[in-house]
């Protein structure tokens, strides 16, 4: 069975794209509240980056990641800790999308990351696989 990404998220993330495209910026994501009162974003990870690695979202409303990684034999997580603001995530990726949901209740930035190393090389996140999720008012 496909996993389809759902029309209205399709059209957010056309919409995002298009904005980022004029703004001039590569990775920052904006989520607005879709008409079932969700904040949607698309994340891929690959190569050693999130994209976007810095998502917009309010305060209070429920968000829903679709996130998957590039096609390869590197693993890859998304990881957010930060209990105190609900949020406490780590889930290990496919290229299969997986869906995370929560519902951030603070204001703030919090670092998301990937949580991988191999051996005795730099993890994932020193090689800068991680972003900022920015929960504003």
């Amino acid at each position: 069975m496909k996993w389809a990404v759902p029309l209205s998220l399709t059209l957010v993330m056309v919409s995002a794209f298009l904005a980022k495209d004029v703004c001039g910026e590569k990775n920052v994501f904006v989520a607005v509240v879709d008409t079932d009162g969700v904040q949607k974003v698309a994340v891929l990870a690959g190569e050693y980056f999130f994209d976007p690695d810095h998502i917009i979202v309010t305060v209070n409303v429920p968000v829903e990641i679709y996130i998957r990684k590039e096609a390869g034999a590197t693993p890859h997580a998304f990881v957010l800790k930060a209990p105190d603001a609900g949020m406490d995530i780590n889930e290990s990726l496919s290229t299969e999308p997986k869906k995370i949901t929560f519902r951030p209740t603070k204001t703030g930035n919090y670092p998301f990351y990937c949580d991988k190393k191999l051996l005795f090389f730099k993890s994932h996140r020193e090689r800068g696989m991680e972003g900022i999720l920015e929960v504003r008012d």
